[in-house]
């Protein structure tokens, strides 16, 4: 290992720090005594450059092209330290003050940041990281390359930001450890570290966790509900003492089969689609809207504490833009036609392309249940549209994970050919493109077995094929079990496997690199008592320490502006999973609810100790996250309406109730629901050569090989195949429901946002004061001027 040290200027003397000699020694020599009185050091460096040792003639254009860039930090007076190590060359980098002195200035006559907290006393690190960074990627070589373009080029490896040393132990102790798991969060403390952006994730986070436990608590009860009563249901009875001869469910692997086959199916329908998921869907509605406007008025609190309550990210660009270049020319808004519409037509051919792989995996179902039915495994040839359910379930998940980065890569293309002006419209482009592919994705597949499966089937005779391929039908009880059993293993695989990737790849990374740093652990140990001072006798770590500190930091894990965005990315579309098909799925909150009591800590441990440092960013809310919230409360209340009035068999059993059943026909005596299954079948006569032509001799002969000369299947026809008046019926209080739900739902919606406003009084009451103080400190500042000129 050599090192070797070329300063390129001297180090600014402003910003000395108190921290003690030893807190450069590694973490497990703390205890011991310092080996130096506590005097105050250096900051740290505002960030670090990486780049491969070049040596051979092919890279003098990289080493040149580094060496450029290097020079435009220098002319903007930057300190750059050059310390090479290995195969690599580390430049560390330090910001002269007068560019924060800039930046102070700016931010106190500008209109929307003057009262962003940090005009008294020092820049905090999280700042400095801010403004550096944004210099870093907004500097341009003499021939017009920018860092963007020399990382895609190799002439740089990788930039990063430096973890404090004293405030992550801090952290780790106060926060990110598994043993704080029910304990509250130090937010205030993140906030000064990580900056706003991150700390009103999980303040967010917290507030939908702890929204969520009366939603699961209500699913459970829910859920004991049905489980209360399903044993007693005359509805599963029916079914499981039944003799019905059904007709195949698909062409000449699948035979004719017992009614009563299917009993256990028939029991897990009825544990989720029985009276109390209507009040627990209109429940949930309601809860999105309540959670959303309490959100506002949460976050209302924290900001306004945060002194970045009127705070604005544009103009923030702007002062940046202007401590960046003094001359700079500010970027206009443009807007093409041309541009709009090219990209309108690429979301719609993507979303096409999406749609279609929801086909494909409606296709595979389809095939999987025929080829399934001649399985030699008995529970799968008796169970093969179960299995197959199952199995669509799993390919879906995967397709999600490989869909994910083809998403990623188109909205980024798409953000590309709409040249926004600013990264914050950047930003809120990309998150707008990207969930719509991602929910799209997600929910394509859901969509079609919720409201399309065992509805454009056919019935014997007019059978719907693709490619030859009979379409699935429904359960004799139902299609509400295929959806929730598509929920819960998407639901469970998605937040299982990605919990586990999510935390195991980081932490094996950094088992393996804590070795690239232990040979320079006794060495920085001896060095610090004789190299560690500057000419003036400050301490300085020497170029072993600091080589130790930026080893460290460089084997971390990378991150970038998606590392935030990926975990709103992954709560919000749980969200969706948890509000706009609950009706399925009753306890889909009891499982987000668990997820995220883990995922707060697991979240933290890898932000603090297991991924390099995320660049600090000021914000005042959670941008347009906010919106994509509020689009899905809107269609929770439309996609649960329809689940429970069309895929639900809550409405044909309450018109048969007081319609068709015994109780409606006088008699009492007997259960209301006597006779329900057999009243949604219809049976079809081998004397109907038309839809006896679908069914050959092998598939209408049972296990035990009985000919059977009639079969059932789920419908409302007549001998002639004609719907009758029963349907019409059943789908005109359907849709009648559909209606009379979504607007008493709306309409409790619209109550309870009007009733909880955004802003709590006390947080209106204390902007009023601080800008009252404020302004009167003005007054006050320019009398004192005007004193001491007289």
């Amino acid at each position: 290992m050599s090192v070797s040290a070329e300063p390129a200027g001297n180090f600014d003397s402003t910003y000395n720090m108190f921290f003690s000699a030893s807190e450069n020694i590694e973490m497990e020599n703390q205890d011991k005594e310092p080996l130096l009185p506590r005097t105050p050091v250096q900051r740290t460096f505002d960030y670090v450059l990486v780049s491969p040792k070049h040596e051979e003639d092919d890279d003098d254009l990289k080493i040149q092209r580094a060496q450029a860039f290097i020079r435009q930090l220098e002319k903007k007076n930057f300190t750059v330290i050059r310390i090479q190590h290995e195969e690599k060359i580390f430049y560390g980098l330090r910001a002269p003050n007068d560019i924060f002195e800039d930046y102070t200035y700016l931010l106190k006559v500008s209109d929307s940041c003057n009262w962003s907290g940090v005009l008294k006393g020092e820049v905090t690190q999280a700042t400095r990281i801010r403004i550096v960074h944004f210099i870093l990627h907004n500097t341009f070589t003499i021939s017009g390359e920018n860092l963007k373009e020399l990382l895609e080029k190799d002439v740089f490896e990788t930039t990063f930001c430096l973890h404090e040393r004293k405030e992550q132990k801090k952290l780790r102790q106060k926060w990110a450890r598994w043993t704080g798991l029910f304990k509250p969060q130090p937010l205030s403390s993140v906030k000064q570290y990580f900056g706003e952006k991150v700390a009103l994730y999980y303040l967010w986070l917290s507030w939908y966790t702890m929204l969520l436990v009366p939603a699961a608590a209500l699913g459970v009860v829910v859920f004991l509900y049905g489980l209360a009563f399903f044993r007693t249901n005359p509805l599963i009875n029916e079914v499981c003492e039944s003799s019905i001869i059904m007709c195949p469910r698909c062409d000449k692997p699948c035979k004719v089969w017992q009614l009563s086959d299917t009993c256990t199916y028939a029991k897990v329908s009825l544990l989720f689609d029985n009276e109390g998921t209507v009040a627990f869907a209109m429940f949930m509605a309601i809860w999105a809207t309540l959670f959303l406007e309490l959100w506002k008025r949460h976050r209302a609190r924290h900001v306004s504490k945060w002194k970045v309550y009127d705070w604005c990210e544009e103009e923030e660009e702007l002062i940046l833009e202007i401590v960046n270049d003094p001359s700079c020319s500010p970027k206009q808004f443009r807007h093409s036609y041309f541009r709009s519409t090219l990209v309108l037509i690429l979301v719609t051919l993507m979303l096409m392309i999406i749609i279609g792989l929801a086909h494909a995996l409606v296709v595979f179902r389809v095939v999987a249940a025929a080829l399934l039915s001649n399985a030699d495994w008995e529970f799968i040839r008796d169970q093969p549209h179960s299995v197959a359910v199952m199995l669509g379930a799993v390919l879906h998940y995967l397709t999600i994970q490989i869909m994910t980065r083809v998403n990623r890569w188109v909205a980024l293309k798409l953000c590309h050919i709409e040249k926004t002006n600013s990264f914050a419209s950047t930003e809120r482009s990309f998150t707008v493109k990207m969930f719509t592919f991602q929910f799209f994705t997600l929910f394509s597949s859901l969509f079609y077995v919720a409201f399309f499966l065992g509805r454009i089937n056919g019935h014997p005779g007019n059978y719907t094929r693709i490619a030859t391929w009979r379409l699935e039908e429904c359960h004799p009880s139902g299609c509400l079990t295929d959806l929730f059993i598509q929920m819960a293993v998407i639901l469970l695989l998605k937040q299982t496997l990605n919990n586990i990737f999510e935390f195991t790849i980081p932490w094996v990374k950094s088992l393996f690199s804590k070795n690239a740093s232990k040979s320079l652990r006794r060495k920085c140990g001896h060095c610090y008592r004789k190299a560690c001072r500057d000419e003036q006798g400050r301490v300085e770590p020497c170029d072993i320490c600091k080589l130790r500190d930026w080893l460290r930091n460089y084997h971390l894990t990378n991150t970038d502006a998606f590392s935030l965005f990926n975990e709103f990315l992954e709560m919000v579309v749980q969200f969706s999973f948890t509000t706009i098909f609950v009706a399925a799925f009753p306890l889909a909150p009891l499982l987000a609810l668990l997820n995220n009591i883990f995922e707060i800590r697991l979240d933290a441990i890898k932000m603090v100790r297991l991924e390099r440092r995320l660049v600090p960013r000021k914000t005042n809310d959670i941008g347009v996250w906010t919106q994509v919230l509020e689009a899905i409360g809107v269609l929770a209340v439309i996609a649960n309406g329809l689940v429970i009035g069309i895929t639900s068999d809550f409405i044909p059993r309450l018109v048969y109730r007081y319609r068709y059943g015994p109780c409606a026909a006088g008699n009492a005596t007997t259960n209301c629901m006597s006779g329900y299954i057999n009243d949604t079948l219809t049976t079809v006569y081998q004397s109907h050569t038309a839809a006896w032509g679908d069914f050959t001799e092998a598939q209408m002969k049972t296990e035990t090989g009985m000919n059977v000369t009639q079969c059932s299947y789920r419908d409302y026809r007549d001998e002639n195949y004609t719907l009758t008046s029963q349907f019409w019926l059943v789908l005109a209080v359907r849709f009648a429901f559909v209606i009379l739900f979504e607007h008493v739902v709306v309409v409790c919606k619209f109550i309870a946002a009007w009733f909880v406003p955004n802003n709590p009084i006390q947080v209106k009451n204390e902007r009023l004061r601080d800008k009252l103080a404020r302004l009167k400190e003005e007054l006050r500042e320019i009398r004192s001027c005007k004193s001491t000129e007289v």
